[in-house]
């Protein structure tokens, strides 16, 4: 018997043993099955991976936005060759570093993808790094798995086909390394774990973020939305600009009480005892975490937060 390597099937090979290699590496359990939605023509919402992603087609390319977590990289690859048997990813966008949401990047820069990211992304990436919501230890990772096609600020607008895909940095609120990406045909605006609509959201302040930061990047999202924008929040749901604006208006009320607290001398136990989030919790649930992860980080901006507008 004879066989034939071709640049397929070697791309497979190498393929399986990175996914084989990164999936001890998470919690995600094989016996989960994604969920997939259609957001428009050639646009898709996957679930059930990690964290939620974005699969965008043009005739044999494809695009992903984030790539859930390491552990679920051979369902995802299952569930692209599936849906799309000529397509293969040609691009992957990091909205930030996370584990969660980069678990695909092995695979995908395997498979000979272009990877997008912040440059502060791509850095975290590259070093040993602590989670600032957790305090686990992270290793860098591997040296082809990390962006190569990073923006310091602003943003930029990439062709996949008839589509056009804008992404650009957003201000330091859940990390100091966050994206969002808006697909113009679709009207879909995604900006990873920025958004949250029925929880509180979360600050990584171990990469920098911290609420300021987020209700800027609030605003600058706001700026990119009309009526009919359709978001995807941190959680897969699909909301719109009012809910935004509902998570602006939490976190600048926040922001104000914890400058009020600063600036009368109150201690951290005291700031809590208050109940500073009393108006939302019903809607959000448990603010401990939350609160937490923003009256520490604002130390580091006590200069800037009166400052600081809706």
């Amino acid at each position: 018997m004879s066989y034939r390597v071709t640049r397929r099937s070697l791309l497979a090979g190498t393929l399986a043993l990175v996914v084989q290699a990164a999936a001890p590496l998470c919690g995600w359990s094989a016996a989960a099955s994604p969920q997939v939605s259609a957001l428009g023509e050639d646009l898709w919402l996957v679930q059930g991976l990690g964290a939620p992603l974005l699969v965008a087609r043009s005739g044999e390319q494809l695009l992903l936005v984030d790539g859930g977590e390491a552990g679920a990289a051979r369902a995802l690859t299952s569930l692209l060759s599936q849906r799309f048997p000529r397509a293969g990813v040609q691009v992957l966008i990091n909205t930030d570093w996370h584990a969660d949401r980069s678990g695909y990047n092995e695979a995908a820069a395997a498979a000979g993808a272009r990877l997008i990211a912040t440059e502060n992304t791509r850095l975290w990436m590259s070093t040993e790094r602590t989670g600032g919501t957790g305090g686990r230890v992270q290793s860098p990772r591997a040296a082809f798995a990390r962006p190569t096609d990073t923006l310091f600020y602003g943003n930029r607008t990439l062709t996949l086909g008839q589509q056009s895909v804008e992404y650009g940095v957003l201000p330091p609120g859940h990390t100091d390394g966050d994206l969002y990406v808006w697909f113009a045909a679709q009207n879909v605006l995604y900006a990873g774990d920025m958004i949250v609509s029925r929880r509180y959201p979360v600050i990584d302040s171990a990469s920098n973020g911290w609420l300021g930061g987020m209700v800027a990047a609030l605003k600058l999202l706001m700026a990119r939305c009309d009526a009919q924008t359709r978001v995807i929040d941190a959680d897969g749901l699909l909301v719109g600009k009012a809910d935004l604006l509902a998570q602006q208006d939490l976190c600048f009320t926040v922001l104000q009480r914890i400058a009020e607290s600063y600036y009368k001398g109150e201690t951290r136990q005291q700031f809590m005892a208050s109940q500073p989030t009393r108006e939302f919790d019903a809607a959000r649930g448990d603010p401990s975490a939350f609160l937490l992860q923003a009256y520490d980080s604002a130390w580091g901006h006590i200069n800037e937060i009166r400052r600081v507008t809706r």
